[in-house]
């Protein structure tokens, strides 16, 4: 037997440790060994099934001859709309915002002219490739 101290979390105990193959020693009378604490984690509920919101199949919206669409580069929520139907914007312009995965991904005009159609809304879920607006 061979008396060793271990350290557990910061908390020292001492313990015999039996070898085998080690010729036994009789050792003086243990020493007392606090009992390891007993740490659980905390049990969270199990989570309750909720189904999917569904998802409306939406044809893509037409966009007229000499128009471009701006599609959605990704699926998520649109959190802000930053311009407004007749406004004139460039090339570059901030005009959408979208929320995926708590990133906000900024949607910008891919070409000057004037936002002839808003095809979304705040708050509303987008797929990938999803026209978002119009530029005449």
């Amino acid at each position: 037997m061979r008396k060793l101290k271990v350290t557990v979390d910061g908390k020292v105990y001492e313990v015999s440790v039996e070898i085998e193959g080690e010729a036994s020693v009789p050792a003086a009378a243990p020493a007392p060994v606090a009992p390891a604490p007993v740490v659980s984690a905390p049990v969270a509920p199990a989570p309750v099934p909720v189904a999917p919101a569904p998802v409306a199949a939406s044809a893509p919206a037409a966009v007229p001859a000499g128009a471009s669409g701006v599609p959605s580069p990704l699926a998520g929520k649109v959190v802000s709309i930053d311009t407004k139907v007749g406004a004139t914007v460039k090339d570059g312009d901030q005009i959408l915002t979208i929320e995926a995965m708590k990133m906000n991904t900024y949607i910008y005009a891919n070409k000057a002219g004037t936002v002839s159609a808003i095809n979304v809304n705040v708050g509303d879920g987008v797929e990938e490739g999803q026209v978002l607006a119009v530029i005449a």
